[in-house]
Parts: structure tokens; sequence; C-alpha cells
């Protein structure tokens, strides 16, 4: 069984540097593809193509908009232009960590009946399943957005009071009218949506939504790759959503029905007193939670933060090491 490792990257060189050399120590068989934005910060690609299986290219990342989706899109573009030889494929960010050995981790996807590991719900139906409620998955894919490029540092030392008003306003607008979505929730400053004149969703083809991070069989992976060219009308829809990289690959797989898919994506990530959007960062009081069986990797991590934590996982990732 061969798995694969797409990491998406944009910071912290040192800790995607670590995360790839635990890769391979893990799983020295493995292939790993990292898709850098270089706009961003340097990585020494040299350091990171002498290790085995070991590529580095040029990558899109984001928030909010479709870059991070793009990147992805692009990087399995690549993987099969380039005919590289995979099983499984598992997305990673550079603040990711595996919880266990990955070699345990890959026996149980050779031996899995499942063709991939991801989170979906129909994102429009509220419902015990929906973790968002139905008005945000409307107001992020019903929507057609412009991103101004306005800043305003509503977060830049904690919730400030002007944050919270300037929010109260955006939630009291939307609430008061159907056609209009204003936000600040992310990094790129005033986001303004109207409502979508038509949109690719009906009865047969269901807006899913779900986290962005999953395991998925070469032939999932394929089938993402090829519809994804293949209707360009359902992609350039995306393309201005809000947040698309938490619905279109789960539209996508969901609605073909081609295959048997566990909704499950065997990561822990906490988004429990999360500050726009951003999940907490782990220390060493998460880790009785993180080496449960049912945990493959987590999010996220910061070396500046929590070494420790890391250094933990390391040892029961590689034992002896």
């Amino acid at each position: 069984m061969k798995a694969l490792y797409l990491i998406q990257t944009y910071k912290n060189p040192n800790q995607i540097y670590r995360l790839v050399q635990t890769i391979k120590k893990s799983s020295p068989e493995s292939y790993v593809l990292v898709s850098h934005n270089f706009a961003y910060s340097d990585l020494d690609v040299v350091h990171l193509k002498n290790l085995p299986q070991v590529e580095v290219i040029s990558g899109k990342g984001g928030r909010g908009d479709f870059s991070l989706m793009q990147g992805y899109l692009d990087a399995i573009e690549w993987l099969f232009d380039h005919n590289i030889e995979f099983d499984w494929l598992t997305n990673l960010t550079g603040q990711d960590y595996p919880t266990q050995p990955l070699t345990r981790i890959e026996s149980f996807l050779a031996e899995t009946k499942y063709d991939g590991f991801l989170e979906y719900f129909d994102s429009f139906f509220d419902s015990e399943y929906n973790p968002w409620g139905n008005r945000i998955g409307r107001d992020r894919y019903l929507f057609q957005y412009w991103r101004s490029g306005l800043h305003i540092p509503l977060f830049e030392s904690g919730y400030s009071v002007r944050g919270r008003i300037l929010n109260r306003i955006g939630v009291d607008f939307n609430k008061a009218q159907p056609c209009i979505r204003i936000s600040w929730a992310f990094d790129d400053g005033l986001v303004v949506g109207v409502r979508a004149s038509s949109t690719p969703f009906n009865e047969k083809f269901l807006c899913f939504g779900g986290s962005f991070f999953h395991t998925l069989s070469r032939k999932c992976v394929r089938f993402l790759n090829n519809f994804s060219k293949q209707n360009n009308h359902v992609v350039d829809f995306y393309k201005k959503t809000s947040t698309p990289d938490e619905s279109l690959i789960q539209t996508i797989l969901v609605n073909s029905k081609k295959f048997n898919l566990c909704n499950e994506n065997k990561r822990y990530i906490d988004f429990s007193s999360c500050l726009n959007g951003r999940p907490r960062i782990l220390t060493v009081d998460d880790y009785p939670v993180l080496i449960r069986d049912n945990i493959h990797f987590a999010r996220k991590f910061d070396l500046a933060h929590d070494s420790k934590i890391i250094n933990m996982l390391d040892a029961r990732i590689l034992p002896g090491s």
C-alpha cells in the first residue's frame, strides 16, 4: 500500500521540515508532496528534496476564498500529470502532525472497506448532523462574494470592542434582509456577498459541507481531478463563495454516489474558544486525547508555542529514535 501525504504550507519552515522528516522516518516508502506558498515565506527546497520521494511545488493558500482549494486542485492535477503512484492521499498543513505511527495508519487503510474518510453533512438542512445550522451553509454557498481588500483589524489584541460592534452590525444586517451579506470574518477584510441568481445545486446535486481535512483513496482523488476539469460551471461558482474548501470536495464526492465514504476524517481539531474561525493551538495538556485510536492526525501545533507536545508525539510515532 502506497501512501501519499499532500502538505499545503505557507509559514514556519522549521516546523515544515520536522513534519516531513517525521513522515519519512515513520513511513519511508511514502510519497510527500509539499505545496508551498512562496509569496508568504521562503523554504529550503533542496533540503526537502534530498529526502527520498519528497517533492516541492509552488502552491496557493489563504482563508475564506478559493486560494486554498485552488492549491489543492493544482496539486492533485500535478500528481496525475507526473504519474505519481499512490493508493491513499492524506491532506495536511504545516501545522498538522500525526498522532500515531504511520505504519499503523497505513495498515488500517490497506484493510478498510471504505474509499475515503471525510466529514460531510447537508449544509442547507438544519439538523443535529449539521454543526453549522442552515444559516451558515446558505450564507456561504448561495451567495457570490467580492473581497474589498479593506482590512479592518478586529482581532489584533483579542476580540476588541470595535470587533464586537462591527461583527454585531454585520450579523444584524444579514438577518434583516435576504439579498446581501457582509462579513469581516477573514484576513482579507470586508467581504460583500450578493445572492446568486442561479446555483449548481438541486435535488440531485446537494450542497454538502464539512472539514477540509480528509484521507481519500486514489479513485476518489482521480474522480475529484476529472470532475473539476470537466465541470467548470461548478468550480467557477465555488470560486466566488465563502470558504469553498469546506464544501467543494464533499459536494463532488458524496453526490457522485460512486464511493463508500466514512463520515469521519480521523482528525482532532479543537474549535472551542476559537477566535475568527481559527482552531486552538494544541499543547501537552491535549496528549491524552490525541493518542486515542480513532485519531490519526491533529492540528494545529506551533513549535514556538509548545514544542514539548511534538516531542511527546515523536516518542510515540518513532519509538527508539
